[in-house]
């Protein structure tokens, strides 16, 4: 009886240390689930965009306004609502985090809309032609892109739920400088696009829109939150 109660014991301790832990990583895989969702129906959207419209890239194509990208987005998503910059919607009354339980600014989207999605997801897109890269020779256009993609529901914690990062002109989701030359013909601004993604602020110090480094870590780690 005393053996039995002994390893009732030990299952009960390692049932402890262990449950936690899986939960956890149930979790950290929900998210990244629900964020690869997203990240897949947005570059299929804009290959979409560019094929229907027998372009190379998306200014090309006309996505070069607010406008345009309220169009790309119903197109692409089940919207529930539609602002025509972030003021006008209700995420601005929530206040994010970082992982190190620092404040989160979210800034202004004045180059595209923000929408509730039907599953609930908010997103924030900027046009593509909403900002300029150049580097060794070559411009390339870009716009931010900002996803909860879970909405008002917590944690709501930069790196769980919520991320940054940008939509370049060819339609690929990505970091800045990452841009469509380093991609296809290897002009980049750094080592490697591993390399430029690992640049900056890091993940659990993100204080505004333009520290993307946990989006970077799950695209360099192959869609793992490992953090």
């Amino acid at each position: 009886m005393a053996e039995v109660l002994v390893t009732l014991g030990i299952i009960g301790v390692v049932s402890a240390m262990t449950v936690p832990t899986l939960m956890q990583n149930y979790q950290r895989q929900s998210y990244i689930t629900q964020l690869h969702k997203v990240y897949n129906e947005v570059q299929q959207g804009a290959l979409r965009y560019m094929t229907d419209r027998n372009a190379v890239n998306l200014m090309e194509a006309g996505l070069t306004n607010s406008a345009a990208m309220q169009e790309f987005l119903r197109d692409n998503f089940k919207i529930v609502s539609m602002g025509t910059t972030d003021s006008d919607m209700p995420w601005n009354n929530v206040s994010y985090k970082n992982l190190n339980g620092g404040s989160w600014t979210s800034g202004t989207w004045g180059c595209g809309p923000c929408a509730v999605l039907a599953s609930g997801a908010w997103v924030c897109a900027d046009n593509p032609k909403c900002y300029t890269y150049s580097y060794g020779g070559h411009t390339s256009w870009y716009g931010m892109f900002f996803v909860d993609i879970n909405g008002k529901k917590g944690p709501n914690i930069i790196g769980r739920d919520t991320f940054l990062m940008e939509l370049w002109s060819d339609g690929v989701l990505d970091l800045p400088k990452v841009s469509p030359a380093c991609r296809t013909l290897g002009v980049c601004d750094g080592d490697s696009i591993e390399a430029i993604r690992n640049t900056g602020t890091a993940c659990e110090g993100s204080t505004t829109y333009t520290h993307q480094r946990c989006f970077a870590n799950i695209l360099n780690n192959n869609w793992e939150m490992n953090y």
